[in-house]
């Protein structure tokens, strides 16, 4: 909780991806002055410090490895004893040795769920603000991201407090679960841009290809299956097709619905990512039909008999061939 609250204090440092993309950097406070130390948080790799400055952001030292600071913290909060600074940030970066989701540690996402997960949402027009709305008020925390966060006023405020709007990259960082709703043509960028800070989470994808807005790629992604060929675009993330052959509108007005609910069909080859997708799909008022890993996802792409059609579960299933 701590960590957390630094991590949102002005002035701090702002998460980064570490040394090639795949690290994590956090600051660890040192003494009573304001001085921060920053940690490199790496899957598999103990902690270390590796650059140390002051809390104003003042030009600081050139780093700290091995142990030894190669220059004293300058600005006014420097004024302490390098032995005392590096000793201090060591033991904070000690500390987070004990928080194993920073360091890249596959957090148990089902164990939380009563309490609500930490959902980023890449894409927040229609389909991806639809399904957002259903998860806020399911009890989830939701990040809703866009290019410009300033025209995701009026959504924040209909999913409630628990919801804020902000850019794609932090909803990449956000937490655990990751929710992909846009263009097809644009999830090649989201892959290059943003893949480094999905790698290891659970990535629902729902964006469908459609050759006359997505051009010729659209077409390949469908011989393919859009679950294989997303899964080339996400390298590394434990990706779930779903949310991907309904209707917005039908996520609207359908969910929850009294009797049978819409199934939802997820295909996916983490099964655990699976289990987290299908309570999503659960806890956004609909029923999840998991109809095999990525390769089957293409049964249910758009121009398929299922595809926006609000079958029910039952008929979904009995449609795909599934016991």
């Amino acid at each position: 909780v701590a960590v957390a609250s630094w991590l949102r204090a002005p002035g701090s440092y702002r998460r980064g991806r570490g040394v090639n993309g795949l690290g994590r950097e956090l600051p660890i406070p040192v003494n009573g002055r304001g001085d921060i130390a920053r940690a490199e948080l790496r899957p598999g790799v103990p902690p270390r410090i590796f650059a140390a400055c002051s809390m104003d952001g003042a030009p600081g030292s050139r780093g700290v490895r091995g142990g030894r600071m190669a220059e004293r913290v300058s600005g006014e909060g420097g004024r302490g004893s390098r032995r005392e600074f590096v000793r201090n940030a060591a033991r904070g970066v000690a500390g987070l040795a004990l928080a194993p989701v920073f360091l890249g540690a596959r957090p148990r996402l089902l164990r939380g769920a009563r309490q609500g997960m930490r959902i980023g949402v890449i894409g927040s027009g229609r389909i991806g603000g639809a399904v957002g709305l259903q998860w806020a008020r399911a009890g989830h925390e939701i990040l809703f991201s866009s290019r410009n966060p300033e025209e995701l006023t009026e959504l924040v405020e209909r999913a409630g407090p628990r919801t804020r709007a902000g850019f794609p990259d932090e909803a990449a960082e956000f937490g655990g679960v990751v929710f992909i709703a846009v263009p097809y043509a644009a999830l090649p960028q989201v892959g290059r841009d943003y893949g480094p800070a999905m790698r290891g989470k659970v990535v629902i994808d729902c964006s469908n290809p459609y050759t006359e807005r997505d051009g010729p790629m659209a077409a390949e992604a469908l011989a393919m299956g859009a679950g294989l060929a997303s899964a080339g675009f996400l390298p590394g993330v434990r990706l779930v097709r779903a949310f991907n052959a309904i209707n917005y509108r039908s996520v609207e007005s359908e969910a929850h619905r009294a009797g049978e609910r819409v199934g939802i069909p997820i295909a996916g080859d983490d099964a655990e990512a699976v289990r987290v997708a299908a309570s999503l799909v659960t806890d956004a008022g609909f029923d999840p039909v998991v109809v095999g890993p990525l390769a089957r996802a293409s049964a249910f792409d758009q121009g398929t008999a299922v595809y926006v059609t609000n079958m029910t579960a039952a008929e979904l299933r009995e449609a795909l061939g599934l016991r």
